[in-house]
């Protein structure tokens, strides 16, 4: 049906690139491109020999002459974005010069400022409306499925969504003392960062891990829950009808807590420069570089995720209390594409997205969150291609 070009090749990108060759009647063609090429080439021998042809490529996505040259290379219907979020604007403005369809799972920041936010993204609106071409952000799990789900919601059981709680729980175990289960210089800018929530139309900024909730979590249990910023409660507070406000809580283990303190305390987690032996380093990427790969995660890492959205307003007149999650298993996610399931989680979600792009469903002229497109046939394709959801009407808050 189609051609796609995937950029990156960490863990998520492998997900991806799995998926996309299971989904062979979407997905005839995928390009695996990366800085590092031999990493492309090695997703490429683990699948090649499917219906799905597969061809790989060296490119670096901070340079958009490069990313230009591919893309007129290769004319794909589709760039997937699942390289680093300092890279999202030079890709976007290689697919505006090459009116060529673009997705991401999180959006844009700067490298040198732990700062993230739509705006940068939402400025290309109205080239991207221009050009004919669709921009669809943020469709990994959170952001991307969070923003399905509340959408769902909308349609189906409100009138009003008054308030929403997004609940990220990993409740996997690694064994490691320490380590990141995603890119671990994007995980430690998010979580030592202040926290903030979205409350009537302002933002309310806590210190890191102030705001602690503990919640009895379907298939994992107990778990303790920290407020922090996240994406998609800056898009959800503009597209989500009566909304008065949306937190995002994830949790986090004691161990994981106490270790990132002292690294912070001795200044490892800081993206400051430094001198050390004549060269110019950043700590937090030195860092990066002695901690375990997220990617070699998976054999080692048991337990399930559960993450979902914790709904509350109004329909005829009547309160209403939803919540909508799903769950999913560490191990078997290993067993069906060799990952740990915060990469599936995320992976999974942007083949969808894609797909929903690709066969028409999702594919308007501009710049749109997830929540902005009908979630039906994506809470549909959820149950067939691996996150199965669920929901009720009484989520369990322990504290």
């Amino acid at each position: 049906m189609g051609r796609a070009l995937i950029i990156g090749a960490g863990g998520v990108a492998s997900v991806v690139v799995h998926k996309c060759c299971q989904n062979s009647e979407v997905f005839d063609e995928i390009c695996i491109a990366s800085r590092t090429k031999s990493k492309c080439d090695a997703l490429k021998e683990k699948l090649q020999g499917g219906k799905t042809k597969i061809t790989t490529a060296q490119v670096d996505a901070n340079n958009v002459d490069e990313l230009i040259a591919l893309i007129n290379e290769y004319q794909p219907e589709i760039v997937i974005n699942v390289a680093l979020p300092y890279q999202d604007l030079t890709i976007m403005d290689a697919c505006l010069a090459t009116k060529t369809h673009y997705l991401d799972t999180a959006n844009y920041e700067p490298e040198d400022t732990a700062k993230f936010e739509y705006s940068w993204q939402w400025a290309y609106r109205e080239r991207f409306e221009k050009a004919g071409i669709t921009a669809i952000l943020g469709c990994g799990f959170d952001p991307g499925v969070t923003g399905v789900f509340s959408a769902y919601a909308m349609k189906h059981y409100f009138d009003e969504i008054h308030e929403i709680d997004i609940l990220d729980c990993n409740g996997g175990d690694h064994g490691y003392p320490f380590a990141t289960n995603f890119n671990p210089e994007i995980n430690i800018r998010e979580v030592s960062a202040k926290g903030s929530y979205w409350e009537k139309g302002q933002w309310i900024e806590t210190e890191p891990m102030e705001i602690k909730r503990v919640y009895d979590f379907p298939e994992v249990g107990v778990k303790d829950m920290y407020l922090l910023h996240h994406e998609e409660l800056e898009s959800l507070g503009l597209n989500i009808k009566g909304i008065q406000r949306i937190r995002f809580f994830m949790t986090f283990g004691q161990s994981y807590l106490t270790h990132l303190k002292c690294l912070e305390n001795v200044g490892m987690t800081s993206i400051e420069p430094i001198m050390y032996e004549g060269k110019e380093i950043v700590p937090l990427q030195f860092l990066k570089a002695v901690l375990p790969d997220p990617a070699s995660l998976g054999p080692r890492t048991v337990g399930k995720t559960n993450i979902g959205c914790i709904c509350k307003g109004i329909k005829d007149g009547k309160e209403v209390n939803y919540y909508v999650y799903n769950v999913c298993d560490h191990q078997e996610c290993y067993k069906e594409v060799g990952s740990q399931a915060i990469s599936y989680t995320t992976g999974v979600p942007a083949m969808i997205g894609a797909m929903m792009l690709m066969n028409g469903l999702w594919k308007k002229p501009g710049v749109y969150n997830v929540e902005e497109f009908d979630p039906d046939p994506f809470m549909e394709a959820l149950n067939k291609w691996g996150l199965p959801w669920k929901e009720t009407f009484e989520p369990t808050l322990v504290d």
